[in-house]
């Protein structure tokens, strides 16, 4: 990995020219993602969001915190013990540079050694899953990391309206449609494809229930969803 992503969120912390970062699937067009962006304020957010930091309780797992927006307001608005994590090395960096008090670089399938009350798993947080067929096995380990009651906060959209829309995409047959290649650029440089994935409520739901979960929608926001999975 590059870790462009966090390439980016350096030089923007570090105010070293920062550029855009280029974004792209295997169903869309080059779209452009704001540095900034990743370090919105709570009012800036949107309101998925912002209702999934309103429900965090407890000791918190902000899986894929970026430059760590969700994990500062969390510890220093509602002064819960927070744990950042993602894969970016340079995005670690940059949330304790910030004044994350507890911050992890490491995938969530090896991350180990701690409980949690609360999971978030925001901008589009089933992206994580990669493809329909690692659902149950993320699920799984979510579920480990977890507290008796404990709950996953988790968004994602549904794209079976850009299947429904006049030329727009074919409907996948060999994979499920909501599995995405997505790539991402910046300064000119390419990170590796990576598989994406945007996950129907349906879907979602069953799963967790095959895990032991019980969930609810919690908010629908045009195309995206809020869930709320709890730890039976």
């Amino acid at each position: 990995m590059k870790d462009l992503m966090g390439k980016a969120i350096w030089d923007y912390f570090h105010n070293n020219r920062p550029e855009d970062i280029h974004t792209e699937t295997s169903i869309s067009e080059d779209d452009l993602l704001p540095v900034a962006h990743l370090f919105r304020e709570f009012k800036d957010m949107n309101p998925i969001e912002q209702k999934a930091l309103e429900l965090a309780k407890g000791k918190v797992l902000d899986v894929g915190a970026a430059a760590g927006p969700h994990t500062l307001f969390l510890q220093d608005l509602r002064k819960l013990e927070v744990i950042a994590l993602d894969v970016s090395p340079k995005s670690i960096e940059v949330c304790k540079l910030r004044g994350v008090k507890n911050a992890v670089c490491s995938s969530v399938l090896e991350f180990e050694g701690e409980k949690f009350d609360t999971i978030l798993l925001l901008m589009n947080g089933t992206g994580i899953f990669q493809t329909f067929d690692k659902i149950q096995i993320y699920l799984e380990k979510l579920y480990s990391l977890l507290n008796k009651n404990g709950q996953i906060l988790i968004d994602g959209t549904d794209l079976i309206y850009m299947y429904s829309q006049v030329n727009g995409p074919d409907l996948p047959i060999e994979r499920y449609y909501g599995e995405v290649d997505y790539y991402l650029s910046y300064k000119g440089e390419k990170e590796n494809p990576m598989t994406w994935l945007y996950l129907d409520y349906g879907s979602l739901k069953q799963f967790a229930r095959n895990q032991g979960f019980s969930s609810e929608m919690v908010m629908r926001d045009e195309n995206a969803y809020l869930a709320r999975l709890v730890k039976d």
